[in-house]
Order: structure tokens, then C-alpha cells, then sequence
């Protein structure tokens, strides 16, 4: 077994090696640039994380580009330097460190898992620079140096989970919480089950399981869950992250366990992760976002279709296939509203350009306007549950009637009360 680690430790360090050489590579012919100025791309694109983190490169440097051809910011360009900390929670740090101190950039648009966004924190506080994060994510977090422009618990999880009770998302009375082994999954499912706990669901209803990264075998643990929702309507809280998705639902597929039997609803699998999947035995089961591409508005359409066309001129890989997902969304509103904060700023000084963002808003593709929070770095988003489509996309069963504010501090955990504010 250590051997077998061995081997794959160092495919991965060749992976690397040679992702980044290729970034260089990219890259160098701007890297010294008169007058422009650098943004910093710090997303995984080798590794497990590589299949929900490539598009939001592709999609950060198709904003920049958008920004660019409308005259820059400032009246400079934006460039753009891109690394690959390849899914390696300790290199997200280094290479963090390496664009702001290095490469002077003015922001840094990165990150998916909170391990990752966890480990870079340190680097941003100390050199007093700026991270825009485009993920949902656990809460109890609040920095000044970062804008978290994805969910935290009370417009993703929360709401997700009210649905399932309701008769509506079929009056579900147990729960799996099931969720790869690090702090997103295992700070959320401890605010679900508070949450739980609040409603009258007892611990014996609630079973928690945890993966690693990149685990595969999933029959045990889905005939486990079939035995579980023996005694009861139970529900599937999948906090699963990366490619270890595709292994999860295959697994639910060839178990033969419907929406219908169990719903599972997923608050890290979207459109993207869907493109390996087959769809069919997957239909009704559900994911929690504040975007879908399914949802129908001008801003939407305008979005997929320059999506689409990027793909295309950039020849990225089944650019025919791409699609857009909640992430990438959340990366395209953070550009954008940084930009402006900093025409606001005049400045790209970081302390400036902070006060410069409260209170920022953007037509987003989700149809609504989105606003920066004013007192604690987070977006005011709508939320959305979609039921899985035989075409990899989601009918949206379920959504707020319009943006929620974020709560970072979970009042379902002890000792939250009055840390709403930086």
C-alpha cells in the first residue's frame, strides 16, 4: 500500500512538474508587460480537484479578457498569471506567496476547497493582500483580506435541507450526511446536524460518513444507505467533493436507488461534475446552488453564449460540451466587482480597494442583482434547488424569492450570537 502511495505521489509530482512548466510557458511571453495589471489565478488543474477547478481558470481568464476588451481597469490591462497548486492543500499557500510577493499581483481570484482556502489565509493576513473566493462553503469565517462570492451555510445548506422536510421535497425524517474527510463537509454537517437536532430529528436518525479525497469504492457505503433508509424516509446529504463524484453516483445508479426511494441532493456537484456521468439513473435527485444554467434570463443567455464561443476560439477540451455551473458564475461576479471597486478606489491598494467593494452590486446570470454585503464580505444571493435532467442540467424545483443575506456565523452553533460583522 505504501508503495502503491509512493508511485501515485510521484505521478502526481511529474503531474505538476510538468502543469506548471506548461503555465510558464503560457505565460512568460506577458509576464513582463509595461503598464498592466496582474491578477493572480490560483485554482487546481491536475489532482482530484482539477475537474472542478478548471473551468473557473477558464472561466476567470474569459472575464479578463471581457474586461480587457472594454478598455481595462484604470485604463490598464489586466494580466493575468496562472498556477497550479495541483489539489495540494499545503502548495495553495506557497504559491499564494508566490503571486502576491513575486509576481506583485494586485488579487488573487482562487481556491475551492476550504483546506485550500484554509491554508492560503495566513499569506494573504501577513501580506496584507486580497483573495476573491467563488465557492459555497462551512461559514464560521470572516477576514478581511477575503470576499467569499459563493454560499455559506444559510443559502445553500440550510435551505436545502428545510426543502427535503417539507412535504414538498418529500417529508424526509433521516438523514445521511455524507461527505469527503476535511473541514467543508464536517463544519457544515456539524451546523446540520444542530440544525437537525433543533427540528426534533433525533441522533439515531442522522448516520455521518466521511471519504478521503479522491476515494472511489462507494458499494459498501451505498448498500449501507439502502439498509439506513429502512427505517424511514431518509434523504442523502452528499457534501462530496471532487472527482470522487463520479464513482458516488455511478455506485447509485448500479444499486438501483432512485430519487424516488432516496433523494440525494449534493451541494458540490453541478453541471460540470455531471459531464462524466450518465445521467439517466440519476434522475430527481437533486443540488442546492444560487445558479443554475437552466435558469432562463437575458443575463444568462448572454453568459452561456460567450462561454460557449470562449470554449470554442480557446479550443478547450469537449468545448462543444462545456457548460457553466454556479462556481464559475460566482468567479464572473467577483472580477467584475472587484474591477469596479477598484475604478471606484481609483487605486488597486488593497485597504482601498476593501472599502471600495461594500455595498458593490452586478447583474449577475442567475437574474438577479447581487450585492456585496457591507459589513461582512459576503454576497447577497438567491437560492436554488435542481432536480437532475436526463441532459446533465437542472429543473429548478424550489427558490427564494429573491437574494438572501449571508450568515456566516451560523446561529445553530453555540456562542455565534453577534459575529455577523467583521
Amino acid at each position: 500500500m505504501q508503495n502503491r502511495r509512493n508511485f501515485i505521489a510521484s505521478l502526481s509530482r511529474i503531474a505538476t512538474a510538468t502543469a506548471v512548466l506548461a503555465a510558464g510557458a503560457s505565460w512568460s511571453t506577458c509576464a513582463y508587460a509595461a503598464d498592466t495589471i496582474k491578477v493572480g489565478i490560483l485554482h487546481s488543474l491536475s489532482g482530484t480537484m482539477a475537474i472542478s477547478e478548471t473551468s473557473l481558470k477558464d472561466v476567470a481568464l474569459m472575464t479578463i479578457d471581457e474586461i480587457n476588451a472594454k478598455g481595462g481597469v484604470l485604463g490598464k490591462k489586466l494580466e493575468a498569471v496562472v498556477v497550479d497548486p495541483a489539489s495540494n492543500w499545503p502548495l495553495f499557500a506557497e504559491k499564494a506567496r508566490g503571486l502576491i510577493a513575486q509576481d506583485k499581483v494586485s488579487v488573487v481570484f482562487g481556491c475551492w476547497t476550504s483546506v485550500s482556502r484554509k491554508s492560503v489565509l495566513p499569506v494573504f493576513k501577513e501580506l496584507n493582500s486580497l483573495l476573491f473566493y467563488p465557492v459555497q462553503y462551512e461559514g464560521e469565517e470572516l477576514e478581511k483580506n477575503v470576499f467569499y462570492t459563493g454560499a455559506a451555510p444559510n443559502q445553500q445548506a440550510i435551505p436545502a435541507v428545510e426543502y427535503l422536510m417539507s412535504k414538498e421535497g418529500g417529508g424526509a425524517k433521516r438523514f445521511v450526511l455524507l461527505g469527503t474527510d476535511y473541514v467543508y463537509p464536517r463544519t457544515t454537517n456539524k451546523i446540520l446536524r444542530a440544525y437537525l437536532k433543533s427540528k426534533g430529528v433525533k441522533d439515531s436518525d442522522i448516520d455521518e460518513v466521511y471519504t478521503p479525497f479522491g476515494h472511489s469504492d462507494y458499494q459498501t457505503i451505498v448498500a449501507n444507505i439502502k439498509k439506513f433508509s429502512a427505517g424511514g424516509k431518509t434523504a442523502v446529504i452528499s457534501t462530496i467533493n471532487g472527482d470522487s463524484n463520479v464513482p458516488f453516483y455511478k455506485e447509485l445508479g448500479n444499486a438501483g436507488l432512485k430519487a424516488t426511494d432516496v433523494p440525494v441532493v449534493a451541494f458540490s456537484v453541478g453541471e460540470e461534475e455531471l459531464r462524466g456521468v450518465d445521467t439517466k439513473p440519476l434522475l430527481g435527485h437533486l443540488a442546492a446552488w444560487n445558479y443554475f444554467e437552466s435558469v432562463k434570463n437575458p443575463v444568462n443567455t448572454e453568459f452561456i453564449k460567450k462561454w460557449k464561443a470562449y470554449a470554442t476560439a480557446k479550443k478547450l477540451p469537449n468545448a462543444n460540451t462545456v457548460v457553466t455551473n454556479d462556481p464559475m458564475e460566482a468567479t464572473y461576479v467577483g472580477i467584475h466587482m472587484w474591477a469596479q471597486a477598484v475604478e471606484k478606489a481609483k487605486s488597486t491598494d488593497t485597504d482601498k480597494v476593501i472599502a471600495a467593494m461594500a455595498g458593490q452590486s452586478f447583474k449577475a446570470p442567475s437574474g438577479f442583482t447581487l450585492t456585496m454585503d457591507p459589513t461582512n464580505h459576503h454576497l447577497h444571493k438567491p437560492v436554488f434547488i435542481g432536480e437532475i435532467r436526463p441532459d446533465g442540467q437542472f429543473s429548478v424545483v424550489w427558490k427564494t424569492p429573491g437574494p438572501v443575506r449571508a450568515n456566516p456565523w451560523s446561529p445553530y452553533i453555540p456562542g455565534n450570537e453577534g459575529k455577523q460583522k467583521l
